[in-house]
């Protein structure tokens, strides 16, 4: 069997190199890739990277198999592969696999961001704390107002490093569940409606009126009661912060008999605030993990900046979905669809 014939069989993209160095035969993924035109072209003049290239014409002068990367910019987005070059025994020549790692390293991107991300969140408040006990400890020792005025300061920052922390905790939770779909039916209207009515107090410090709708009769749908509780607490606590005062916040909830998100019959509770909006260029990554549309304000107000997250996460193990609708200058619409069935 040939070399042609043996890529035939394999999943991967896989070029066969003759010993002229031109490219002699692709299978079907490595066409996909790269297109049947190259077939008989020098493999530089296709691959052209150079560590790729030094690899394979080691490869091809000593006979031993090497590795190296290729990175694939298409049209859609950039790969990553890991290419084995194994000499061929029958003949001189080399075959080349591209194994796709592409996730691997988005994965590896994504953990090294988000542990900047944690550390650069923890480290603002720990520099203010450690500033304020230095300076208790040396020219505010015995002047009593600045001393209170630090240690509350200081209390403030420790309490957004504890929320830091428990949301992390929290998204780690979710993120080991969110395969495992939920199967107890649970009352959606009873949770919305116990989620806004624990925030009563917090909406009439902030000067604004929390309105229910839809909420008379009880919804069922499989659910996790802490986690769709967590949900609508969330989303309607947002509302009511960056909402602003003397305004209104919504939670409504409406049954439907077809959602084409859902591809079914679903629920969907919305959380509408009268605020100032969000820029629609903010929409698209509002959950992603430590994205803040005002950054200062976000914090001021105590935000970590996953919360948002953490919802996408708990909607996903719910085979839910998440839409997020705002207009400038008339508000922001959170709106949740879970399946019925």
């Amino acid at each position: 069997m040939g070399p042609e014939t043996f890529i035939k069989a394999i999943p991967m993209a896989c070029a066969v190199i003759g010993e002229d160095e031109r490219i002699r035969a692709l299978n079907v993924a490595g066409e996909a890739l790269f297109g049947s035109a190259v077939v008989g072209r020098h493999f530089a003049a296709v691959l052209r990277q150079p560590a790729l290239l030094d690899r394979i014409e080691g490869a091809l002068a000593s006979g031993r198999p090497a590795q190296s990367r290729y990175v694939y910019t298409g049209a859609a987005r950039e790969r990553t592969f890991e290419v084995a070059i194994t000499p061929m025994e029958s003949e001189p020549g080399v075959i080349l696999a591209f194994d796709d790692v592409t996730a691997l390293a988005e994965a590896g991107e994504m953990r090294s961001e988000f542990v900047a991300n944690v550390s650069h969140e923890l480290r603002t408040p720990l520099t203010a704390i450690s500033g304020f006990v230095e300076t208790l400890r040396g020219p505010a020792r015995d002047d009593a107002a600045a001393r209170d005025q630090f240690l509350t300061i200081m209390e403030s920052e420790t309490r957004r490093m504890h929320r830091l922390v428990d949301d992390l905790l929290s998204l780690a939770r979710v993120e080991d569940t969110e395969r495992l779909r939920p199967s107890g039916e649970q009352d959606i209207a009873g949770l919305a409606t116990s989620a806004a009515q624990s925030l009563n107090g917090h909406a009439a410090e902030h000067g604004v009126a929390l309105h229910l709708e839809g909420m008379d009769e009880p919804v069922f749908a499989p659910a996790d009661p802490d986690q769709i509780m967590q949900v609508f607490t969330n989303l309607i606590e947002n509302a009511i912060k960056y909402g602003g005062a003397g305004g209104s916040v919504t939670v409504s909830l409406a049954q439907v008999a077809h959602d084409p998100r859902l591809r079914g019959p679903g629920v969907i509770v919305a959380v509408t605030d009268t605020g100032e909006g969000i820029d629609e260029r903010h929409l698209g990554r509002l959950t992603e993990r430590f994205y803040r549309v005002d950054t200062h304000r976000s914090r001021g107000k105590g935000g970590t900046g996953l919360g948002l997250a953490i919802v996408k996460h708990i909607v996903n193990r719910h085979r839910g979905r998440l839409r997020i609708e705002s207009t400038l200058g008339e508000g922001s619409r959170f709106s949740v669809a879970l399946p019925t069935a």
